[in-house]
């Protein structure tokens, strides 16, 4: 999903400059490097959304900001964070469903009610 759909939503809503908006959208994926502020790096119990700096709500809505400029490159870096947010919130709802003691460390826990 982290490469194939900023594909297709880079072809859907920017067909003229369509590979430079893929670029972008794939390019966003840096956005995780803010998992190595964590110990360990990776855990595969945890949730990304709530708990790393660029992943949480302030963040998102920043990146809600972005969409809303008037510069397509800005708007198509915001478009691909957001589709980011969306795949790993996600991932955190197939972990949470696996794991119900993972609900209880989760920022995002008020999820566990509707799993």
């Amino acid at each position: 999903m982290h490469f194939l759909v900023p594909g297709l939503l880079a072809w859907t809503f920017f067909r003229p400059m369509w590979l430079r908006a893929w670029f972008l959208m794939v390019l966003t994926m840096l956005v995780d490097l803010d998992h190595l502020l964590s110990t360990p790096v990776f855990d595969p119990e945890r949730c990304s959304i709530g708990f790393h700096p660029l992943h949480t709500l302030p963040a998102i809505i920043g990146y809600v900001v972005l969409l809303l400029l008037p510069y397509k490159s800005i708007r198509i870096v915001a478009l691909g964070l957001l589709f980011h947010m969306l795949t790993d919130f996600i991932d955190c709802i197939w972990m949470l469903k696996n794991c119900p003691a993972c609900c209880d460390k989760s920022a995002i826990s008020w999820v566990c009610s509707y799993l």
